[in-house]
């Protein structure tokens, strides 16, 4: 049977991966999931010898069942181009016993580039599959910089809106600048007040008001998402699991089967899940490293198998990460109950209704590939200055989060395995956090002025996304409380 997409709350079955795409979430409130996860169809010796586009079809193709090959290659070709500034799209570097692949070399200097330059073409292709006549409203909520590569991706495109919602107050000056100068007719931004979670929770709840969907539909509009709870975000991120095995081994840094571990500084879990994926397609991954900043909640649950978000919200360095309902981790969870959906809307039902819910041993067996760690705002700040004198690299504040997890983890365990740590954004997209880590508080320095000492300091070029923004005229001022989002988005739409 070919591959097809399933709710994991067992609502919808047989779901091709255009729709899936299409529709971001399911309608019984379900993420999609593949019928089964295919095995790589290539050898790694083959994929060493790939560039990032021929290995992003080898990855990507499996999944995506009904795209034709002419049209993912043409996907790929207009997603990874010369609007990232290295041609390895996702280079490696090796810095204090650890390597770190960098996902920030993308339009908007954040690893969401790497889904979300290719998810508007994957997306307006299964618009033309389906013959849908309907506008598409990307509606997405954001921590910081999926609504900037949101945005970025489906500015000006064709038959599409999109319409983010992030935290006053939550996301740095560089990420709240980049969203509310972002130019494209059909862009919005919204700031809410309110955390992420909020944010996310009104997404979702916008997304099952069938009430709205039918006065959208009579308008002419349908929902998408372009979160990570789209399935056509998270494929596109395995991807770039693949390659940095493939081009370790290509490097002569590690033999054909040679097992590494993957550290990832996680939030909503799409980017650490992406990596679990890669490793049941036969990466050889041996830990996943799930690195947490205060707000633990996910090493929580690694430690003791219970989720619970009934906690104090901490705003942190590292914003992008200040998440306690981590939607993907549903996914996994599904995974564990033996892909039983009427198991996992129970737990899920649970965790809507009272802010928490329990695996069983069995589950928990399930999850041992899974490791969780987390640092403090001092430990992250203290490996960022560390790693800065001792080795002349810079990584911003959530990379820093995971480099620390993993010396903890290396530290305790002993386990001297090879490790591949995501560094998802460039340390100009939080340059106060990071300057105030190496050289302690800047009091009422101005941003840019910051981000020219830093450019001093470490000797790397100033991003173009920085530059852009650092004149541009602000395009976007709405706010609204958490409880007036469904008001933003029909006013917003001229419903």
């Amino acid at each position: 049977m070919a591959l097809s997409y399933q709710s994991t709350r067992g609502g919808e079955k047989g779901v091709t991966a255009s729709q899936a795409i299409l529709r971001g979430l399911a309608e019984d409130g379900g993420l999609y999931m593949p019928s089964e996860i295919p095995a790589l169809s290539v050898s790694m010796e083959e994929l060493a010898g790939m560039s990032y586009q021929e290995t992003a079809y080898a990855v990507m193709k499996p999944f995506l069942t009904d795209y034709t090959e002419e049209e993912l290659k043409d996907c790929i070709a207009k997603a990874y181009d010369s609007k990232f500034d290295t041609e390895e799209i996702a280079p490696m570097a090796k810095a204090g016993g650890m390597y770190f692949l960098e996902l920030f070399h993308g339009k908007t200097i954040a690893f969401k580039d790497m889904a979300l330059s290719i998810l508007p073409h994957l997306m307006t292709t299964a618009a033309k599959k389906n013959q849908v006549d309907r506008e598409i409203v990307v509606l997405t909520a954001t921590s910081g910089d999926t609504g900037k590569a949101a945005m970025a991706g489906f500015a000006d495109v064709p038959g599409t809106r999109i319409i983010v919602f992030y935290p006053k107050g939550g996301v740095s000056r560089v990420q709240e600048l980049q969203m509310r100068t972002q130019k494209g007719s059909n862009t919005s931004v919204v700031a809410i007040h309110g955390n992420f979670d909020d944010a996310q929770t009104g997404v979702k709840r916008l997304f099952g008001d069938q009430d709205l969907a039918k006065e959208l539909a009579d308008k002419g509009f349908q929902f998408s998402s372009a979160n990570s709870i789209n399935i056509g975000r998270l494929v596109p991120q395995i991807v770039y699991y693949v390659y940095a095995y493939a081009k370790l081994l290509a490097h002569g840094e590690i033999t054909d089967g040679e097992p590494v571990n993957v550290t990832v500084p996680t939030g909503n879990f799409g980017n650490i899940l992406a990596a679990y994926f890669a490793k049941r397609m036969g990466v050889p991954i041996a830990k996943l490293i799930c690195a947490s900043n205060e707000n633990k909640v996910l090493y929580d649950f690694f430690s003791t198998g219970k989720y619970d978000r009934n906690r104090e919200f901490i705003l942190t360095t590292s914003p992008s990460m200040d998440i306690l309902i981590s939607s993907n981790l549903e996914r996994l969870i599904y995974l564990s109950t033996g892909c039983d959906g009427e198991k996992t809307r129970g737990l899920m039902e649970s965790l809507s209704r009272t802010g928490a819910y329990t695996v069983d041993s069995e589950m928990r067996a399930f999850l041992t590939d899974f490791i969780g760690g987390y640092a403090t705002q001092d430990q992250d700040g203290e490996m960022i200055k560390t790693l800065f004198q001792k080795t002349g690299y810079l990584v911003d504040t959530h990379t820093g989060v995971a480099a620390a997890v993993y010396q903890d983890y290396r530290k305790k365990t002993g386990d001297e395995t090879k490790t591949v740590i995501a560094s998802t954004a460039s340390p100009y997209k939080f340059s106060r956090s990071v300057m105030e880590a190496i050289q302690g508080p800047k009091g009422e320095v101005d941003e840019f002025e910051l981000i020219d000492q830093m450019s001093r300091l470490s000797g790397i070029p100033i991003p173009q996304a920085v530059e852009e923004i650092r004149t541009a005229p602000v395009l976007h001022n709405r706010e609204c409380g958490k409880d007036e989002m469904k008001k933003e988005v029909k006013d917003i739409l001229g419903v």
